[in-house]
């Protein structure tokens, strides 16, 4: 309100008080119109603190929710395009399955069945296509690496170059969408392997990075400080923080120890100090120590030394000559040493690896590092790759190529030598599970079949297979397997061999008259008779059994220079997916394989189911993020509301407001215009 100036007061204190007047009613019209100007009540914090700071937490939840609503729009359009492409897929999928079923029959004939294999070549080409389709996000089968091609075309099949878990997108509350698919997906599956069959056991050297150990705790290392003793002495502290290897704990813990000799006049260590011998460190103890004289331990809440292995529960301590400290279990990593290898007790050689029909012999010896192995190995470019086993013990070989079954991967040894046995990579060993033999389908054989007559087990009912010598007696060795002989390719191996040495005996032939083993030169089963043998060596099944066939004996080459019979390898790794079902389909049919015909289309139905899965969890995050999308836009209004309420202007409120303060300015401009105009003789009058 205008302040009325008293009565009788000075001109100055008038004018003045005039002046607050005008002043405060032009400075509140100013606000009002600026108000209404920006549609903003809260031109600054200060007009009001409490709706500020409110404005301000809204303002950072409601950018927060803008992202997460992006996110979600971008997540509905990569989910599209997965879903689209998962749809693609199966549609070339049903049409391939649709000609399996109808090539399946017996009245197709060969040119026919060629002629839709032809289809199927086209059926690749759109598959691959799809396989490539960019989304949103890049590469909608790209896994992790959604830039790069998920797959390329190689040796006339298709290398599956996606890795990773895929890319997701924040929901929030702890939730997430894919924007690609992972690796294994029922388009392009996880590259198949070797199963590591050799533990390389990998020792300290001075190089081995902490990170890189286990620990004897199992958790790794966690560098910190350690303190030792030594007998009744006192106690010194090592300084770990700053190690980065092996080799500089072995440096700072020797270190440490000459000096606490140096101060106080003992002898611990020998002239070898501190060093490395296996997974653990070594020390050479004074032979005069007393055992437990040498004492670490750590410092408060520390597991530094523990870990290190120089500390154990309960604490024992080293004395009485060179001792070594627990195993700190090293992983391999590509940097390790060959010589690092403690499983390599001889120096390496060759190894031959086949992948769609194609044979490589990799020479080895040269290697130093188990990085060099590996850039050896795929520097054959068969689409092979080679990866650390996840327990860091050992190496295995993914077969990245689509080449169907007959273009399966394949590594053996290579002039007689054991080096991939030795590695552990050997597709074909004496510990393959025959499990895993036909690719996963295994080994079957007739067992426990009764007598009709008298009802009791009979064994030339439950033979498996018939070995003819080429002797001149035609000599038949029959085979019996039971299932504790097809566990893995020795247990197979000494079966044959126990049953063929009995009946050697009783026909008169000596123990060496037929062996069983594993090829020297690549893979597979082999059977070696005596050289003396004039013909060929032979293998029939017994009773209808499948064993002798999955074995890859019945289809085996016969070699008269070497009188052996070499099994086809039926170990061998192919990668699944779906490009190598419409492979091994079109194969058949150009073969005029039923039999395959059928095996390929029973393959595409699991796919399809694999497909039709991986499509209703994909309904399922298409969901949870309309949802959750839904969800954010309700809270963001509401937010919203919120702050247009504390913060923005009420028009119909302010032009009131800018009405009543223009009266009141026109007023307090009258009223000291008219008190201007008195004098001193308005008071005498």
């Amino acid at each position: 309100m205008t302040q009325i100036a008293p009565q009788r007061v000075s001109n100055l204190m008038a004018s003045r008080l005039a002046l607050t007047n005008i002043t405060r009613a032009n400075a509140s019209l100013i606000t009002t119109q600026q108000q209404i100007a920006t549609g903003r009540s809260l031109l600054r914090p200060s007009d009001d603190i409490v709706k500020s700071a409110t404005v301000s937490v809204l303002d950072d939840r409601l950018d927060r929710s803008r992202q997460l609503i992006r996110n979600f729009e971008h997540a509905d359009a990569a989910i599209s395009e997965i879903e689209s492409t998962l749809s693609e897929a199966s549609d070339l999928a049903q049409q391939a399955r649709a000609i399996a079923s109808s090539q399946v029959n017996l009245t197709s004939s060969a040119s026919e069945r060629a002629g839709q294999a032809a289809v199927i070549d086209g059926l690749l080409q759109g598959l691959f296509a799809v396989a490539n389709k960019k989304g949103v996000a890049g590469h909608v089968l790209g896994a992790s690496n959604a830039s790069q091609s998920p797959i390329t075309q190689l040796l006339g099949g298709f290398r599956l170059l996606a890795t990773g878990p895929g890319a997701v997108t924040d929901l929030g509350v702890a939730t997430s969408a894919p924007l690609t698919l992972s690796e294994n997906n029922p388009i392009l599956r996880r590259a198949a392997g070797t199963a590591p069959s050799a533990d390389l056991a990998p020792a300290l050297t001075a190089d081995t990075r902490l990170d890189d150990l286990y620990g004897t705790r199992g958790l790794g290392v966690q560098p910190g400080t350690i303190r030792f003793a030594f007998g009744a002495g006192p106690s010194a502290e090592i300084d770990l923080r700053l190690a980065d290897t092996i080799g500089d704990v072995a440096t700072l813990v020797e270190r440490a120890i000459r000096d606490y000799e140096s101060i106080h006049g003992v002898s611990i260590l020998g002239g070898q100090g501190v060093s490395t011998s296996g997974g653990a460190l070594r020390f050479d103890i004074d032979p005069a120590a007393p055992a437990g004289s040498l004492l670490f331990s750590d410092s408060q809440n520390g597991v530094t030394a523990l870990d290190l292995g120089l500390r154990s529960q309960p604490n024992t301590g080293f004395g009485g000559g060179t001792t070594d400290g627990a195993n700190l279990g090293p992983r391999l990593t590509w940097r390790t040493p060959v010589a690092a290898l403690q499983s390599l007790t001889a120096p390496l050689g060759n190894i031959k690896i086949t992948n769609a029909g194609r044979t490589a012999t990799v020479d080895l010896s040269g290697a130093e590092t188990l990085g060099e192995i590996r850039n050896l190995i795929e520097g054959t470019n068969l689409g092979v790759r080679v990866r650390i086993a996840d327990d860091g013990r050992a190496i295995r070989i993914e077969n990245e190529l689509a080449a169907g079954s007959a273009g399966a991967m394949s590594i053996g040894e290579a002039d007689g030598g054991d080096t991939a046995t030795r590695l552990g990579i050997r597709t074909l060993s004496g510990d393959t599970r025959l499990a895993g033999f036909n690719f996963g389908q295994g080994v079957q054989i007739i067992d426990g079949v009764l007598d009709p007559t008298s009802g009791a087990v009979n064994t030339a009912l439950n033979a498996d297979m018939r070995i003819t010598l080429g002797d001149a007696q035609a000599t038949r060795i029959e085979i019996d397997l039971r299932p504790q002989d097809i566990v893995s390719v020795q247990t197979l191996i000494d079966r044959i061999n126990d049953q063929a040495a009995a009946q050697l005996a009783a026909a008169g032939l000596p123990p060496d008259a037929l062996r069983a083993g594993l090829a020297s030169d690549g893979n597979g089963i082999v059977l070696t008779q005596s050289g003396v043998f004039q013909d060929a060596l032979r293998v029939e099944p017994l009773n209808n059994s499948p064993a002798a066939e999955q074995l890859g004996l019945t289809g085996g080459r016969y070699d008269p220079s070497t009188s052996t019979l070499l099994g086809e390898d039926r170990a061998t790794v192919r990668s699944e997916g779906l490009f190598t079902y419409l492979i091994d389909l079109r194969d058949a049919l150009l073969r005029n394989d039923v039999r395959a015909i059928g095996k390929a289309s029973t393959d595409l139905s699991a796919s399809l189911d694999d497909i039709a899965e991986s499509r209703g969890v994909l309904g399922g995050h298409a969901q949870r993020v309309d949802s959750a999308k839904l969800r954010e836009q309700d809270r963001a209004t509401l937010e919203t509301s919120i702050r247009s309420t504390l913060a923005d202007t009420d028009f119909a409120s302010a032009a009131t407001r800018f009405s009543l303060l223009q009266m009141q300015l026109d007023a307090g401009l009258r009223v000291t215009a008219m008190a201007g105009q008195r004098s001193l003789l308005d008071f005498l009058g």
